[in-house]
């Protein structure tokens, strides 16, 4: 195993890769931008160093700076968290050159898997359905209009490169396709510096289900059993629980197994989520893989027992997996709610500034709690970066016991100094829709947004 890793990012992320390492009795350097210098969080690291400005583009996206700060500490492997330079194959390409492992996939199946188009056909020839829609890349618009003619609307134009909703239309006739293509590769290329598109049905009432998998350097892979992800704004999640009300235990252990099998046939290494939309008529398609660690990792910790990123550091060490698909058991029910500093009664406005308490309950049962954070009181919000002051995960024995739980526990938790999501997970949690199981991608169950006063 290593002796000393460094963690390219910074926030919660940082925090909870900076645990695991020490568990496995590492050392930690962090890096901060100068707007994070003195931020709480930074103690959980034992070396520190400052790679430039406020924005993330003179500090965390800075390959040199990161790749130099890891050669003068004596850092043999670099963790990229999520977001940032997570999922960056030149980044990967860059720590390899320079002797120093990347704890992800290969920069080869990193770059395969990051263009959609590539990552589509790639999982079509592993077996698994995609969407109808375009077979590889538009060459322009004409050829959009080819393929609305043989697929039919309503179809989705996505940036092959595209990521957080950007480079995406939604088009109901032909007119709308010709104005959208234009603007989204524009989007696509300020955004990525490519405006490939490609074309897709726009599967409407679809769940976004997606399945956690590990694979080594030796050809190996296991799946953690899925995730539902459909409560979502603006295609950025919200809500997370496993198992997915939306699956059978059969469907379950089927889709898993597909993925798993996907993930080996790749020679994908490391921790990676394949993406789903389930359909209104029950047919599962690939959407996209996540070549890194996810967001909402700790729902399946919290159902399965198991450390990802401790297992990340297993198989980067160039070990063989420690699992078997037999170890790996749900055990009970887990739903996380992201709390961001954001004010969804007035559109979701960022709530900058500084949180003067913080307290969120262990203590709520029936079912365990978990807090992942990087924030106390006194801690400043940035405006720089992403909104998450915490994520709340719970676990018990099933799903109404782990409602209640969340519900309990958010009710009584203290933010005060910046508005949070709190509200609208209340909402969410107490809504008639969610306590079915039966919601899905296109609205948020319970949740009403303020309406604009007329003038």
């Amino acid at each position: 195993m290593f002796q000393k890793i460094l963690i390219a990012n910074r926030g919660e992320v940082a925090v909870r890769i900076a645990r695991a390492a020490r568990a496995s009795k590492m050392t930690v350097v962090g890096v901060c931008s100068t707007a994070d210098q003195g931020a709480g969080w930074l103690a959980e690291m034992d070396e520190v160093v400052c790679i430039g400005g406020p924005s993330p583009r003179e500090s965390y996206l800075r390959f040199d700076r990161i790749v130099q700060a890891a050669l003068q500490t004596g850092a043999t492997a670099i963790h990229p968290g999520w977001g940032f330079l997570a999922e960056n194959a030149r980044f990967a390409a860059l720590c390899e050159q320079h002797g120093i492992t990347f704890i992800g996939p290969s920069p080869r199946v990193m770059e395969m898997m990051g263009l959609k188009s590539p990552a589509k056909a790639a999982m079509r020839a592993a077996g698994l359905d995609v969407i109808p829609g375009s077979i590889g890349l538009l060459v322009d618009i004409d050829d959009a209009l080819k393929v609305a003619a043989r697929v039919g609307y309503p179809l989705i134009l996505k940036a092959d490169a595209g990521g957080g909703g950007r480079g995406m239309r939604l088009c109901h006739d032909d007119a709308a396709l010709k104005a959208g293509y234009i603007s989204a590769s524009n989007e696509a290329q300020s955004a990525f510096g490519n405006g490939a598109l490609y074309l897709e049905s726009y599967l409407t009432g679809g769940r976004h289900i997606e399945v956690q998998v590990i694979g080594d350097r030796f050809g190996h892979a296991v799946h953690l059993y899925e995730r539902e992800c459909s409560i979502q704004r603006n295609h950025q999640k919200l809500i997370e629980e496993s198992p997915s009300p939306a699956l059978t235990p059969d469907q379950r252990e089927e889709l898993g197994a597909r993925a798993a099998r996907a993930a080996a046939s790749i020679g994908y290494a490391g921790a990676g989520t394949i993406e789903f939309l389930r359909a209104q008529s029950g047919r599962i398609h690939f959407m996209e893989m996540n070549t890194r660690l996810q967001v909402e990792h700790p729902v399946t910790e919290m159902i399965t027992g198991i450390d990802i990123v401790q297992e990340q550091f297993n198989v980067a060490a160039n070990r063989s997996l420690r699992l078997s698909q037999i170890d790996v058991r749900v055990r009970g029910h887990a739903i996380e709610c992201r709390i961001n500093a954001e004010d969804p009664a007035d559109d979701f406005r960022p709530s900058p500034g500084v949180i003067t308490r913080m307290d969120v309950p262990l203590d709520r049962g029936p079912g365990t709690v978990r807090v992942d954070t990087h924030v106390a009181a006194g801690y400043e919000v940035p405006p720089y970066y992403d909104s998450l002051i915490a994520k709340v995960i719970v676990h018990a024995p099933d799903r109404t016991s782990a409602i209640e739980t969340m519900v309990r526990t958010l009710s009584a938790a203290v933010i005060e100094g910046v508005a949070t999501t709190i509200p609208l997970h209340l909402a969410v949690l107490a809504s008639a829709e969610f306590a079915r199981g039966e919601y899905d991608t296109r609205s948020i169950p319970g949740w009403k947004p303020r309406q604009k006063a007329r003038v």
